[in-house]
């Protein structure tokens, strides 16, 4: 992939764009993309997450398998 073709493909595309929704949803994604998603999220998500690495790196995990085993009763609804 090009990646500067691209880029100027968007911006021809979006000198064309007459919705003002699409262009609100542009500059939504735009304003998602700054910033790193860690710094957004509240400190219970990121204790959870720690918690769960923690655990990853001590062995504490179950496989895909024993997951859907134990789940399946859920699944087949």
């Amino acid at each position: 992939m090009d990646i500067q073709a691209e880029k100027l493909n968007l911006i021809k595309w979006l000198t064309d764009v007459k919705e003002p929704s699409v262009i609100e949803r542009l500059i939504a994604l735009k304003n998602d993309q700054q910033g790193d998603w860690w710094d957004q999220m509240c400190e219970d998500e990121k204790a959870e997450i720690e918690e769960g690495l923690t655990q990853a790196d001590k062995g504490e995990v179950f496989s895909h398998e024993e997951v859907m085993s134990k789940y399946q009763k859920w699944r087949s609804k």
